[in-house]
């Protein structure tokens, strides 16, 4: 899937590992890439297009993110790299924390950093918030923390950190396209369909992601507005989620936190 933005901008996914998508974001003649795991196949799409990488944006330490860094840092050593204030890296890079943001000079385009701690203690996204012209999209670059139907694993942060993680990206306008970076949307939505089997739009969600899947296209990206619609991490109060869970009334913390217990071992 592809989207397709101001000036003629292009969103492309470029597979890496099993299940990751390395974002390539460009202008048919810079590049920006974000969460490069892999090098290889980043250099094989940017050579392909005949494209210039100008900026590496990092969400996290994990090295399915950042694997591909240093040589792509090398082989284009005058891109800039962008990574987690809170996090330690050995590469070369600027650091950047919720306030701060990326100026993208060559698209015109700003991007907000929002720390998400959760998945790790540091991790941020980036968002580009539609500009007064109207003619760009809302775009969400988050990582790990939302995926297409669920949510990151706690590696390093408590249940009560993702869940207001979670809370801030649910706040985002509706329209605003998610950009996660790994394919679990199918296995998302069928432990869904186990909490909330009743969700006709979860239904849909499912059938959807089925024909996508079959014609081997991303499920990705989706949307704050969808997400809210079938996400289980985002749907704490649902009553029927809260009945599937035996905590009818309980707390929005306590269904989240048992539900994402539920979900490492499914």
């Amino acid at each position: 899937m592809i989207g397709t933005m101001r000036h003629n901008l292009q969103i492309i996914p470029i597979p890496a590992f099993k299940d990751n998508y390395i974002w390539l974001i460009h202008n048919h003649q810079q590049a920006v890439i974000v969460d490069p795991g892999d090098a290889t196949p980043v250099q094989e799409t940017l050579q392909r297009l005949q494209l210039d990488l100008t900026t590496i944006l990092i969400t996290h330490h994990h090295h399915d993110h950042i694997g591909g860094v240093v040589e792509l840092q090398s082989a284009y050593p005058h891109a800039r790299t962008y990574a987690p204030k809170r996090e330690q890296y050995q590469f070369q890079h600027t650091p950047v924390s919720e306030g701060d943001t990326v100026n993208l000079a060559e698209f015109s385009l700003q991007l907000a950093v929002i720390d998400l701690p959760g998945h790790t203690l540091g991790h941020i996204a980036y968002y580009i918030e539609r500009g007064s012209e109207g003619d760009v999209e809302n775009l969400l670059f988050c990582g790990d923390t939302l995926f297409g139907a669920g949510c990151g694993r706690l590696f390093e942060g408590t249940p009560a950190q993702m869940y207001d993680s979670l809370q801030k990206l649910a706040a985002l306008p509706q329209d605003t396209k998610v950009y996660c970076t790994h394919e679990y949307t199918m296995h998302n939505i069928e432990f869904a369909m186990t909490l909330e089997s009743n969700n006709q739009q979860l239904v849909k969600r499912q059938q959807d992601t089925i024909k996508l899947r079959n014609l081997q296209q991303p499920s990705l990206p989706s949307t704050i507005g969808l997400e809210l619609a079938t996400n289980p991490f985002l749907r704490c109060t649902s009553p029927e989620i809260q009945s599937s869970v035996q905590l009818p009334n309980a707390p929005a913390l306590q269904v989240f936190s048992t539900i994402r217990e539920m979900r490492n071992h499914y």
